[in-house]
């Protein structure tokens, strides 16, 4: 596989060892708020775009929704740091950019006023930026572009895509929530309820309640997220993670647990919704990302300011 046409390696933070570590790849316009610029993109074409970042170069770009996220999981490194110094198993984060070098940067300037930990930027012209991932050993791709989100989910990358929002520091521990059926788990039981109905759905996972319910887009992520988590005890863990499904809990949550106990995948806090809204228990966990594939629950984790990601 080829590099991208530029990658700029950052010197002022320790490169990790990609077989090791946990590679989340962003794309500018989820960690940086360029809508502006992007707008100025789509009227006045690249040219003028790259004249405007090259005036504005040392101008910060403001944080966008996945800031937050990207600066909870540098805490995270820095407890594992803390614990053992020489441990491989870090969350790395790269910014993987449609920009052109010249325009880009800003993005690298931006970065370095957060002091944010990535490790590399890969400036991609033109092209489906997409196809880098396998090669950088990314485990989840953050986009504000609904087709190279699904350019990604092809490649079989966990892949989400992010909404501008602003988002408000919550603070750590690094908090992940993740919806369950066509998320964590397949969607086979959402298709047997489109045909069947609630009734039918389950019956369903009352049969298949010893068949694990099959992997979904966003395992590879979780499980991933689950190995660095056991590192610490639960007390000590400098992440916790959610179950916030729409699935009713006497029914429909047993088989869903026996699916997470199977896969060795550990969650703090599971909410068995039964369809009603999730907003209100967002809210409340305060995560600094939340996965769902319905943009009715995207659009009420927004409403009570919780950073969000589309899982199309």
């Amino acid at each position: 596989m080829a590099e991208p046409e530029s990658t700029v390696i950052n010197t002022d933070v320790k490169q990790k060892d990609p077989s090791e570590a946990l590679v989340i790849a962003v794309t500018t316009r989820a960690i940086f708020n360029l809508e502006e610029e992007h707008q100025l993109y789509l009227e006045k074409g690249k040219e003028e775009y790259v004249r405007h970042q090259q005036a504005n170069q040392d101008k910060p770009l403001p944080p966008s929704t996945a800031f937050t996220f990207i600066q909870a999981a540098q805490y995270v490194n820095d407890k594992i740091r803390e614990s053992n110094p020489s441990e491989k198993g870090l969350f790395d984060i790269l910014v993987l950019s449609n920009n052109s070098p010249e325009s880009g940067v800003r993005i690298i300037n931006s970065a370095k006023h957060y002091g944010l930990e990535i490790s590399k930027f890969c400036f991609v012209s033109d092209e489906d930026s997409t196809q880098y991932l396998k090669s950088h050993g990314v485990k989840l791709f953050l986009s504000a572009d609904r087709t190279d989100v699904c350019n990604a989910l092809r490649r079989g990358v966990s892949a989400a895509l992010i909404f501008q929002q602003e988002v408000q520091a919550p603070g750590t521990p690094l908090r992940v929530a993740f919806d369950g059926d066509a998320v964590l788990f397949s969607d086979e039981t959402e298709q047997v309820f489109r045909e069947q109905g609630l009734e039918g759905a389950m019956r369903y996972e009352r049969a298949m309640e010893a068949v694990p319910i099959g992997e979904g887009p966003m395992k590879a992520f979780a499980m991933h997220l689950g190995k660095i988590r056991k590192k610490f005890s639960q007390e000590e863990s400098p992440i916790r993670t959610y179950l916030v499904t729409a699935r009713g809990g006497r029914d429909m949550g047993i088989r869903a647990i026996k699916t997470l106990r199977e896969w060795g995948l550990a969650i703090d806090e599971a909410f068995f919704m039964d369809g009603a809204p999730k907003g209100p228990i967002l809210a409340q966990i305060q995560p600094h990302i939340f996965f769902d594939d319905s943009l009715h629950n995207i659009q009420g984790a927004q409403d009570v300011g919780v950073p969000s990601a589309w899982v199309p």
